[in-house]
């Protein structure tokens, strides 16, 4: 979908700069396998609320908003497998941990002069606190995990409705909750997630009928 790929060409524009190449590659390759859903839903939000948005010029926004959510991820997947227990090479862990800083810091960075910074904090914020309950005992590891996915969708609801002045439509609102309150981790495809959605326009530019959006 066109605010996937919108999404995605923000993100690595932004990134354009990091050095050296190795690093700059397996950012890329992150970059390539995500499914640009948070970024993406930046933008559709947008849409919905103001049909005569430009996306292109949201583009920073939902590259922020998607950074944050993969070098989170990144940072999540590499706390779980602890690939620095399994061999004495550890330049590509090592390789991995600078990349999800440096998605979470540009992420910010992007996010930074936005109404959506606050909760970009609060969402970074909320994530080292998840984990770190996550190696309680009793912890619900699940539940835990997927507050990140919870919280990204939320960031990108703020990113999206604080970017135009129309107030966002209440299928479009009703739909983000629904995602919000099913949302498991990792986050699948862009297209896949929004599909049948009030946050999907048909041809004709009215939200599609569905039996599940409130």
């Amino acid at each position: 979908m066109e605010q996937a790929e919108l999404a995605r060409r923000g993100a690595r524009e932004a990134l354009a700069d990091i050095d050296p190449p190795r690093l700059a590659d397996r950012i890329d390759s992150v970059l390539a396998a995500a499914s640009m859903a948070p970024g993406a839903l930046v933008l559709l939000i947008a849409q919905r609320a103001d049909p005569t948005v430009d996306p292109e010029a949201l583009a920073e926004r939902a590259a922020g908003v998607q950074l944050i959510y993969e070098g989170l991820r990144l940072t999540r997947t590499l706390a779980h497998e602890e690939p620095w227990a399994d061999t004495d090479e550890q330049t590509a862990a090592n390789l991995d941990v600078l990349a999800a800083d440096i998605l979470v810091s540009r992420g910010f960075y992007l996010l930074a002069m936005t109404d959506a910074a606050d909760r970009a904090v609060e969402t970074i914020r909320a994530f080292g606190q998840d984990q770190t309950h996550r190696r309680e005992p009793d912890a619900d590891r699940a539940a835990l995990d997927a507050n990140l996915e919870r919280g990204v969708l939320e960031l990108a609801g703020v990113a999206g409705t604080s970017a135009v002045d129309p107030p966002v439509p209440t299928p479009v609102q009703g739909a983000l909750d629904r995602l919000v309150r099913e949302a498991e981790a990792p986050l699948p495809d862009a297209a896949a997630l929004f599909r049948g959605t009030a946050l999907l326009p048909s041809a004709d530019g009215h939200a599609p009928p569905s039996a599940t959006d409130p």
